[in-house]
């Protein structure tokens, strides 16, 4: 599953260039998930919004705690997902 807080959110639009199924697009400078259908939870959304703005919790959003934990070497305390 894919959230976005739109408190956090500040329309940077980070997260549209980054999906690789255009499942996120802007609506009044939010983010918004206009095809949650085609999310295939990767967790590209997540790792790069630099507002922490977008969490997955599942599927294979654990891609985003690999890279923290295995390339970035910030131990997480679970991602939820595994």
């Amino acid at each position: 599953m894919i959230f976005v807080n739109q408190d956090k959110c500040t329309g940077c639009e980070i997260c549209t260039f980054v999906c690789p199924h255009r499942v996120i697009e802007m609506n009044s400078h939010k983010a918004y998930l206009a095809s949650l259908d085609r999310c295939i939870e990767c967790g590209a959304c997540q790792l790069n919004c630099p507002f922490n703005a977008i969490a997955v919790t599942k599927g294979t959003a654990c891609l985003y705690a690999i890279v923290r934990e295995d390339i970035l070497k910030i131990r997480e305390k679970g991602c939820g997902c595994c």
